[in-house]
């Protein structure tokens, strides 16, 4: 399984750092028709019905990541089980260290050939998968002699109903009956005769064309400038001072909202909202960190750079955190830039401002800030985007009821371009 990211036309030819991801989602439902999981698959396109042909690591990686951090797991699966089909040869990825294991479901293959030393191994990496807290899924094939000692790992036996052969299902249903747990989900449902006929067996879970089709999600991917994920890996592996790391991660405003949308995904399973940029750093730890920004790096292109747009956020940014100073308790310094970075995130993702805020958690004020200008960083964010604008009048006015002197703002608007400038956005 793969995802590929359908790269779209820049104004500048060379920047690629803008595209687009897919990924279908189909249900599965319990015996009341309520639906408990949903099977995650890759798309090459948002009208593609099928799963591109590569499968590997790196395309697995890309899936994962870009369901917790590029569409998030709250519009792909909410509350619900995540269902991922992997290879054996990845139970080890890195990818799989991303998430809380508790939501996810990993579909396995068969053995090439039932190789015995790839099924023993892939035992021994199993059962650690499980003492993390994932549950495990295979088909029927997992009852033959070869996977004897996979059975009791497994959580889920998926029967395809198209394939299963006639008179085949009551052995099934008696091997089964034997183990401990082990709920049966009938797989390609496309009729009411098909559902009746296994509902009757008594399984647990359905899943087919019967219920629904896959339906794609889609979302603009806004890349992180390639040499900032560099300079944050390489922060992280010297396991550099927490404020080091978040003044880098404060430089890229795309990098920041996919770590904000990340942490606090339902797929990561925190039991509190992160509002911000140390917090988060210091809830994920170094290894999580390190692990999040290799499949980030592993998604980002390598020629990618920062768009204008970026540009045009963390100047705003930074003009905020010194309009603030001297005005406003220096505490809120950091939800200051916060507020100027996060401005562009309508224009950078391409949704409407509400839609973004929608998927992050922020404090209060900064939400009021950037919805509706309004509360405690409204005033001074109505400041810089008149400068932007070169409205004098509004910066006069703005500047006057904030208390703020030409001079200061006119001062803080240059020395932010020129932070910009020396970042080499």
């Amino acid at each position: 399984m793969s995802v590929a990211e359908s790269s779209r036309a820049a104004s500048d030819p060379d920047d690629t750092a803008e595209a687009f991801v897919f990924i279908a989602r189909q249900p599965i439902l319990d015996r009341q028709q309520r639906i408990v999981g949903y099977e995650l698959l890759a798309r090459e396109s948002a009208t593609s019905t099928q799963a591109p042909a590569q499968h590997s690591r790196a395309s697995d990686s890309a899936l994962l990541f870009h369901a917790l951090s590029s569409i998030s797991a709250e519009n792909l699966f909410g509350d619900k089980l995540a269902f991922l089909n992997v290879r054996l040869e990845d139970l080890d990825g890195e990818h799989l260290e991303i998430v809380f294991p508790q939501r996810i479901v990993l579909e396995l293959p068969r053995a090439a050939g039932d190789d015995a030393a790839r099924i023993a191994e892939a035992r021994d990496q199993l059962r650690l998968l499980r003492e993390k807290g994932f549950r495990l899924a295979a088909g029927v094939w997992a009852l033959t002699a070869p996977y004897l000692e996979w059975l009791p790992l497994l959580n889920f036996l998926q029967i395809d109903v198209q394939a299963l052969p006639a008179g085949v299902l009551p052995a099934v249903l008696r091997r089964v009956s034997a183990l401990n747990g082990v709920r049966l989900l009938a797989e390609k449902v496309e009729t009411q005769e098909a559902f009746q006929e296994y509902f009757d067996a008594g399984l647990h879970l359905f899943q087919g064309y019967y219920f629904a089709r896959p339906q794609t999600v889609s979302a603009k991917v806004s890349n992180p400038a390639y040499a900032t994920v560099l300079q944050l890996i390489d922060l992280v592996n010297k396991q550099a001072e927490v404020p080091r790391i978040e003044e880098v991660l404060k430089h890229d405003p795309t990098l920041s909202f996919k770590l904000l949308r990340y942490i606090n995904s339902s797929g990561f399973g925190l039991m509190s909202e992160i509002t911000s940029f140390r917090h988060a750093l210091v809830i994920l730890g170094y290894q999580k960190l390190l692990r999040w920004l290799v499949l980030l790096l592993a998604t980002t292109p390598g020629s990618s750079k920062a768009s204008s747009q970026a540009r045009v956020a963390i100047t705003r940014g930074r003009m905020m955190e010194l309009l603030c100073q001297g005005t406003l308790p220096a505490e809120e310094g950091d939800n200051a830039f916060v507020v100027g970075v996060f401005s562009m995130l309508d224009a950078m993702l391409g949704v409407s401002m509400d839609r973004a805020l929608g998927e992050i958690s922020l404090p209060e004020p900064v939400m009021l800030a950037l919805r509706e200008q309004h509360g405690m960083f409204g005033p001074y964010l109505q400041v810089v985007l008149a400068c932007e604008r070169e409205d004098w009048d509004a910066i006069d006015l703005q500047a006057g009821l904030l208390g703020l002197s030409q001079r200061k703002v006119a001062m803080s608007h240059l020395e932010a371009l020129a932070w910009a400038e020396n970042l080499g956005i």
